[in-house]
């Protein structure tokens, strides 16, 4: 029979401490999209000739978004007002699944993109944000051709 040093299920103490790491640290934006949490939601992917990134963030103001990016990430952030009923002795609330207040996302991007290049429209409540890859990155077939 073999014996370990640890006493239990190592994994399972590790899930464990993790979950509770997580919990007392309060909600967090990952870089490189390792989470599955956050406002506003995202979907990342990539082309051969762009980075394209999607924002799910209904009932905001375009205005109230702000995009940008410092050193290869990029940025959303802002502020989502709550339409609550303000505090009134006859009001209640039952459920608020809503999230409201500041907001804060963050994508690291390739080496390849050009920050210059990046633009954004948001449209039905999704923020399109598309970033093109430099030229210079770009895959090119060389002519060979015949020497005299």
């Amino acid at each position: 029979m073999y014996r370990t040093l640890f006493a239990g299920d190592l994994f399972a103490d590790l899930a464990r401490l993790q979950h509770q790491l997580l919990r007392h640290a309060g909600p967090t934006t990952p870089l490189r999209g390792i989470g599955r949490s956050g406002f506003p939601a995202l979907n990342v992917g990539t082309t051969p000739t762009s980075v394209e990134i999607y924002a799910f963030a209904p009932g905001l103001d375009p205005a109230s978004i702000d995009v940008s990016i410092e050193r290869g990430v990029l940025t959303l952030s802002g502020e989502r007002g709550s339409e609550l009923p303000q505090a009134d002795a006859k009001a209640a609330t039952h459920i608020n699944e809503r999230i409201s207040g500041t907001y804060r996302r963050a994508i690291s991007l390739p080496d390849d993109i050009d920050p210059e290049s990046a633009s954004a429209a948001y449209k039905d409540g999704v923020l399109h944000v598309s970033i093109q890859r430099r030229a210079a990155s770009m895959p090119r077939r060389v002519e060979i051709t015949e020497k005299s």
